[in-house]
């Protein structure tokens, strides 16, 4: 399968350079995807962010060299990369317990993580609620913050941003705004991803009336959109459905993601229960 074979290549790259500086931007090429793309999907997929993969590496290949050479803790800090002996030392600490120098003692227990593979995966037959949609523009308005896009971030500051507006009122103004109860559901934005940072809205479609005195405006251009829904439940894990959109869905499809904004459409269906949609901008992919 073409996409496994492009994910081998570039964990064959990743692993050929984890002594030297390693180019995201190569890896995304490598894996055919733009570097935004690889970023988002691959902790989707392996249950931790390229960064964290590319340190944990670093360091189980750290501590073989210092249990089996008398290579100095200098040169292994300059090898992986490490600015000093000390932050070395700091990081080899935290994830194996112990000081760098402590790897040479008998019996010391050392933490390894192995390089990781992808192959296909037989799972029970849970079918995905997808439709393909073509949607003009539109525009939408409500509040957004500056997240920081690597790593674990989005997931820490993503959900203190909602408490905070939740607990200041503004979810509640959103919500009046928009001509909704107050247990309306209102909806989030994520656009403008450079790799580096993003801006995230929660918010709502702007009324007719126009642009709601305090709130910002974002104009959304037309764009096909893969639409998933996790259906209608007393309780939805919106994160699942991320992470079945890019290892089973993406990879198996005739489409690839499109830069663009995307969306979490919340909706009270009644009695307690609700839906949730992830919008993803996509293009079809070319023919080979």
């Amino acid at each position: 399968m073409e996409w496994l074979k492009r994910m081998s290549n570039a964990m064959e790259y990743i692993e050929s350079n984890l002594s030297e500086l390693i180019d995201y931007e190569q890896v995304a090429r490598i894996a055919c995807c733009s570097t935004y793309h690889f970023q988002r999907m691959f902790p989707f997929i392996t249950n931790v962010p390229l960064s964290e993969y590319i340190r944990r590496r670093r360091l189980t290949l750290a501590a073989f060299e210092l249990q089996n050479s008398g290579v100095k803790v200098i040169d292994m800090a300059l090898k992986y990369g490490y600015e000093s002996p000390e932050a070395f030392s700091r990081a080899f600490k935290k994830m194996h317990g112990v000081m760098p120098m402590s790897a040479r003692d008998k019996g010391v227990s050392l933490k390894a993580y192995p390089r990781l593979s992808f192959h296909i995966s037989i799972r029970g037959a849970v079918e995905m609620n997808y439709k393909i949609v073509d949607k003009q523009s539109f525009e939408m308005f409500g509040v957004s913050n500056l997240i920081k896009a690597d790593g674990e971030n989005p997931y820490i500051e993503i959900p203190k941003l909602w408490e905070k507006c939740i607990a200041d009122g503004t979810v509640n103004r959103i919500r009046a705004a928009a001509g909704l109860g107050e247990d309306g559901e209102i909806h989030s934005v994520l656009y403008n991803n450079n790799g580096e940072e993003l801006s995230y809205m929660i918010g709502y479609f702007l009324p007719q009336s126009g642009l709601p005195q305090g709130f910002e405006k974002l104009q959304i251009p037309p764009q096909t959109y893969a639409v998933f829904s996790t259906g209608v439940n007393p309780k939805n894990d919106i994160h699942d459905l991320w992470r079945r959109i890019w290892s089973e869905w993406f990879p198996t499809c005739d489409y690839q993601f499109a830069n663009g904004p995307e969306f979490e459409m919340s909706y009270d269906r009644g009695n307690g229960m609700y839906e949730m949609e992830v919008w993803i901008p996509v293009v079809k992919k070319p023919e080979s």
